[in-house]
């Protein structure tokens, strides 16, 4: 089945083709590409390391929150100096898309991974995934007490027991879900009542620790947040485990990171170059035996040893790009002082 995706001048073709044949000659002496990053530093860094290896080119990055990012590309217009921007999560890609901001991929790089984890228009390419859950403090929840589905998260028995970022540009996929599913006014009700029952902290890290510790029982994340916590400070200091949600709930989801070109740069032959690594076997390896415990999505680069296999994920029937660009989530959460 055709993947319909847009075609790439054969041009540029030809030239990522040399970006990816030149690995360290002279082709490329002196090239630098600029990379926003919105990805985590340790993630990236691996990755940026083996592509110069491999390549010969230089990536300078610039690390930072990945929707201040979108909106620095926005404001930057086609003055921008980025080359690439890599983020977490893909509604912010969706953003820049929508406003003609980014260039196509090269179908070579999108036919790497399923066509449902890219973007539909082939403006972005997804690079790895993560899978939404509930962390849980094991001395204060037996698992017989767990919740099926994410919107139970909202009924008065939570009360003082639940931890959540709703800055965090992981949540606003999740809201953006229950919207998709079941409409806005379920959705303004759950958070209504999430508002109700949780502790607000700043970010994920906060979230997985302060459950961990036993300040909050339990708290919505993406899986990978724990199994760093746990790599971080070893087993026996943890004190919480990972439940996953019904299959096909809405807070059961699949959020896809992702990475795309911009048209405003002036390097891209390079940069595509770039998208094509990240879902070559070296980029997919790196990212299974890097910090990050994400899910290549590359088939056949298996993920990192002890993680719930990604084929018996069951989660919500929503692609990456059916999430959107999360505006309507951003609206809600502005409307109930969230954010």
């Amino acid at each position: 089945m055709s993947r319909g995706k847009p075609p790439i001048l054969s041009a540029v073709l030809a030239c990522v083709a040399l970006a990816l044949s030149a690995c360290g000659s002279s082709t490329h002496g002196g090239r630098t590409i600029t990379l926003y990053n919105g990805q985590h530093e340790q993630t990236t860094a691996a990755l940026v390391a083996a592509f110069e290896k491999q390549t010969g080119i230089t990536v300078a990055v610039r690390s930072g929150d990945e929707a201040e990012l979108g909106n620095q590309i926005m404001q930057e217009g086609s003055s921008s100096p980025a080359d690439v921007f890599y983020t977490e999560n893909t509604p912010v890609l969706e953003a820049l898309r929508e406003r003609g901001l980014l260039a196509p991929v090269a179908p070579s790089t999108l036919a790497a991974v399923p066509s449902r984890y890219d973007s539909a228009q082939g403006d972005w390419v997804g690079v790895s995934a993560r899978v939404s859950a509930l962390v849980y403090n094991t001395s204060l929840l037996a698992p017989s007490q767990l919740p099926d589905s994410i919107l139970e998260l909202a009924e008065p028995k939570w009360k003082g027991k639940v931890g959540f970022a709703p800055s965090e540009t992981d949540f606003q996929p999740l809201i953006t879900s229950i919207v998709k599913l079941y409409g806005v006014a379920v959705a303004e009700r759950w958070l209504r009542g999430l508002q109700a029952n949780g502790k607000l902290y700043p970010d994920n890290e906060t979230v997985v620790a302060q459950v961990n510790n036993g300040e909050s029982a339990i708290g919505p994340i993406n899986h990978y947040y724990w199994y760093r916590l746990r790599a971080e400070v070893g087993q026996g200091a943890m004190h919480s485990a990972l439940h996953y949600y019904a299959a096909g709930d809405p807070g059961d989801l699949v959020n896809v990171s992702a990475a795309g070109v911009l048209r405003s740069s002036s390097h891209k032959a390079a940069a595509q170059a770039f998208l094509a690594f990240l879902g070559s076997h070296t980029g997919q390896e790196t990212i299974a035996h890097s910090h990050s415990y994400e899910y290549p999505l590359r088939p056949g680069a298996a993920p990192a040893p002890g993680l719930r296999p990604f084929a018996q994920l069951r989660p919500a029937p929503l692609t990456p790009s059916e999430l959107g660009d999360g505006s309507q989530a951003l609206a809600l959460e502005q409307k109930l002082g969230l954010l």
